[in-house]
């Protein structure tokens, strides 16, 4: 009997362990891959796509939108297939995880290879760049809504995002040293336009295509290589992941919940004010950042004209947001999660206007690219800090109605890569209206002042239109606090229900 209660004790006893350090770790470095891979896309995919595959500006424009915008439509859908996959041995997310991986690496190695055929290299581009944002999307929904499975209890959940938040940034930055350093060692003599002797003019053109072609070639194989040490760095991840991390059946009380379709609870979930809130502020400066990223490595490279040092600019904003996650964790501990919005948030914004104010300086350029880091920390943090709060809040207002977190976390998801879709594709749209040319060593006066409009100019007043709307979140330390321990109470009249439910066949007996 005493061997059979204990078997049925199990799960109670499993949900009041604590969550140790090294399933923190394990969980944490499952957050790299997505991390690593998405750096490398935002700041360097743009400029393979126009200067490497030599695609025209508005082809690039077509496959970046289409590629972010068809990753956005894929996170609900997935959330949704989650939503009603069964409970396994390894739980409901992990067989997620563990499927995706291998076929999502190969696909983002082959977004990298520049393909021996000239008329459908467009379409090569937007297979392999769809197809990798849909596995990775079926690896990054559930591995998000994990957060609520790895823990019951929010103080434990915090923790673990602080862990997930410094392994994530520090995937930023191997993502940027990988492909920036590899890349970096390949970078060749640009065409400098300036040469127009009429007598030299034959043979400046020779020259010009002679080192436009060795240009080409030492820069695909650089990012070939890059993108083979990316996808082994992936797959280490999601296998540490696997075993290192526990997924724990925290859905509670399930025989007295009522269960609801699919459409019920994206209406129930889309109905819940603080998370529309949440989401539409950080809509707004994700956006920000998206934009900042994405065209930062080309305006380094034309407008400030450091053409050698652009991939250890990129490096020092990765290092910076690495070193600062702790101190925004701790800051957000002690003074609260919003005032950590709007002091962190809002961080950059001097800084996004004196690189463009103050007359190219590479030390400027590195001061300016520290500061930015810090409040690239507090971007990449306080919103998967701040989504647990919404779904607990839910959970409190709706207690027959659980069981929708994946929701939470995919359209959050959704949300965002629709955004980073839109703002790449208007971006390099903008830069072939603005006059861009593949190869050169210099851009058009146009070219460099739509450049500092997508990295200064735009992303500065998405900030404060996010921060705007951020006011009006109405969950705060008190309402936070509240619904910590509403749910607590839940949770022990769940298990004290399940004990007596776990006792009852050896008192009959």
């Amino acid at each position: 009997m005493k061997d059979t209660l204990k078997i049925q004790l199990s799960p109670q006893q499993e949900r009041k362990r604590a969550l140790t350090v090294w399933s923190k770790v394990c969980f944490a470095i499952g957050g790299a891959p997505y991390q690593i891979t998405a750096t490398a896309l935002g700041f360097f995919l743009q400029i393979f796509l126009l200067d490497v595959a030599l695609l025209d500006p508005l082809n690039a424009s077509v496959i970046l939108f289409v590629g972010r915008a068809w990753d956005a439509v894929t996170d609900p859908a997935v959330g949704f297939f989650i939503s009603r996959s069964p409970w396994t041995r390894h739980g409901r997310m992990m067989p997620w995880i563990l499927l995706s991986t291998i076929p999502a690496v190969l696909c983002y190695f082959l977004i990298w290879v520049v393909p021996p055929i000239e008329q459908g290299k467009m379409m090569w581009y937007m297979l392999f760049y769809c197809l990798f944002q849909t596995l990775q999307t079926c690896f990054h929904v559930p591995y998000s809504a994990l957060t609520m499975f790895i823990s019951n209890k929010q103080q434990e959940r915090d923790s673990a995002t602080a862990y997930r938040m410094t392994v994530e940034v520090f995937g930023t930055v191997i993502g940027t040293a990988v492909q920036g350093q590899i890349v970096g060692m390949a970078n060749t003599p640009c065409i400098n336009t300036s040469l127009t002797n009429s007598s030299n003019h034959s043979a400046h053109d020779n020259n010009s295509q002679i080192l436009l072609d060795n240009k080409v070639f030492n820069e695909r194989c650089a990012y070939m290589i890059a993108s083979a040490v990316i996808s082994l760095i992936y797959v280490l991840c999601a296998v540490v992941l696997f075993f290192g991390v526990r997924e724990q059946d925290n859905r509670g009380g399930l025989k007295a919940q009522k269960h609801v379709s699919f459409q019920t609870g994206l209406r129930l979930v889309m109905g819940h004010g603080p998370y529309v809130k949440l989401v539409l502020a950080f809509l707004f400066t994700s956006l920000a950042f998206m934009l900042l990223e994405g065209n930062f490595a080309v305006f380094i490279k034309y407008t400030l004209g450091f053409r050698e040092d652009f991939q250890n600019i990129l490096l020092v904003i990765m290092l910076s947001a690495t070193f600062t996650i702790p101190i925004w964790q701790w800051f957000l501990c002690r003074f609260g999660k919003k005032t950590a919005v709007y002091i962190g948030i809002p961080w950059a914004v001097p800084f996004m206007i004196l690189v463009v104010c103050v007359k190219s300086s590479l030390f400027v350029s590195y001061i300016v690219s520290i500061a930015a880091g810090a409040s690239v920390a507090a971007a990449f943090l306080l919103p998967w800090s701040m989504l647990p709060d919404v779904v607990d809040d839910f959970k409190v207002q709706n207690p027959t109605s659980q069981g929708h977190e994946a929701i939470f976390y995919s359209f959050y998801v959704f949300f965002t890569k629709f955004a980073s879709g839109v703002s790449l594709g208007v971006s390099t749209l903008a830069l072939s209206f603005a006059g861009y040319v593949t190869g050169v060593c210099v851009q058009s006066d146009s070219v460099n002042l739509t450049l500092k409009i997508l990295v200064s100019a735009a992303p500065v007043s998405l900030i404060a239109l996010g921060l705007l709307i951020f006011k009006t979140y109405p969950i705060n330390e008190e309402r936070r606090q509240y619904n910590n321990k509403q749910l607590q109470l839940l949770l022990r009249n769940e298990e004290q229900e399940s004990e007596m439910e776990a006792l009852k066949p050896d008192i009959t007996v």
